[in-house]
């Protein structure tokens, strides 16, 4: 397919960049709290039960023993699907699938539905793995994943889509040719809007957008949801739409969360963040990660309209403070389920959580 390379304007780039300006007023399109269901957290954690014959390793391995976090989720057949990224003892990851009835409870398949494979992909995804899935739904129901390949030395965002969660096809590096081969980058948030209980990727102007990065925000486009392009300026170089605050509670570094949901006030993107030991929220630990939300132009979506100075979910309880990694909350599932959203995220690197919201 020939490189397309998306051009904007010095001023929208400008506009874009200005990551404390807020061209809006009032709080309205922000969702307004995540109250986490102490009763039922955390709702997934390692397993050592859970074992398959890695045909990479060509023995059978405990998939899920080390760490479980990082989840994406959709409603399908009026149940919670969670895809769950796990971490063996050698720190390879892999995504599983969990389902529920409710919200809370889940069981868990005994194989991983994604993993890497003696495949063309092998050389991304060895020994570091497959993680951290994001899913939104095509207009004619399959299903898009965003995730990252990590070789151990460089994570690289990629696609996938299937048709059921249980089968997948990979369609490689979602940054294709050369100049971003070798380009550090993850986390990709498809802009799309609920339809009932499903999360549907929307054009805007002609085309689909995401959202992607963990230092920076950065933006791709496409016109099917399979090959995509980043935006860039005038000189081709990367188009930052967001980045971190001083002083505030993302002032490491931000990151997308679960996908960026398009609705009357603009496009609403939850996201990840870190607090910066040296010029960071003091009242928050060093490195700790908080989620927060962004809002940009439904018509120019490079555009940041405003941005919450007060983070949803922030390292509280033991498991979130304590894990393979100290202090973490990090949202990667949402859905609509039962008239209100649930989110997933991971605690500690290490465990999965549930935290609801009947607002907005």
């Amino acid at each position: 397919m020939r490189h397309l390379i998306v051009l904007l304007s010095i001023s929208t780039l400008l506009m874009s960049c200005s990551s404390s300006q807020k061209t809006v007023s009032g709080n309205d399109w922000m969702f307004k709290r995540f109250v986490r269901a102490e009763s039922h957290n955390p709702i997934l954690g390692p397993d050592a039960s859970l074992d398959f014959k890695c045909p990479l390793r060509r023995q059978k391995i405990d998939w899920a023993k080390a760490n479980v976090f990082n989840p994406a989720a959709v409603v399908r057949h009026g149940k919670v699907c969670m895809l769950f990224r796990a971490q063996d003892e050698r720190g390879t990851s892999r995504i599983g699938l969990a389902k529920s009835s409710n919200g809370f409870d889940f069981s868990k398949k005994q194989k991983p539905v994604f993993f890497p494979d003696e495949d063309n992909m092998k050389a991304y995804e060895w020994p570091g793995g497959c993680e951290d899935p994001r899913i939104v739904q095509r207009k004619d129901g399959l299903y898009i994943m965003t995730y990252t390949a990590y070789d151990g030395h460089t994570a690289r965002l990629c696609l996938a889509s299937s048709k059921n969660l249980k089968t997948w096809d990979k369609h490689g590096l979602l940054l294709k040719g050369n100049k971003y081969r070798d380009h550090w980058s993850k986390s990709g948030a498809i802009v799309c809007e609920r339809q009932g209980s499903r999360m549907v990727a929307r054009k805007i102007n002609g085309k689909f957008y995401m959202y992607w990065g963990d230092t920076d925000l950065f933006m791709a486009c496409s016109e099917d949801l399979i090959n995509w392009e980043a935006l860039e300026d005038n000189n081709g170089d990367l188009i930052r739409v967001m980045q971190p605050r001083a002083g505030m509670f993302d002032s490491r570094l931000v990151e997308p969360g679960p996908f960026a949901l398009l609705n009357k006030e603009g496009i609403v993107l939850i996201y990840n963040s870190a607090n910066s030991a040296s010029n960071g929220d003091k009242t928050l630990p060093a490195d700790a990660y908080s989620v927060g939300q962004a809002l940009f132009s439904k018509t120019h979506p490079e555009q940041l309209l405003a941005r919450s100075d007060r983070y949803l979910l922030s390292p509280e309880n033991m498991f979130e403070q304590n894990g393979s990694v100290s202090n973490v909350c990090f949202v990667e599932g949402m859905v609509w389920f039962k008239n209100h959203w649930f989110i997933y995220y991971g605690g500690g690197d290490s465990q999965i959580a549930v935290a609801e919201c009947w607002e907005n």
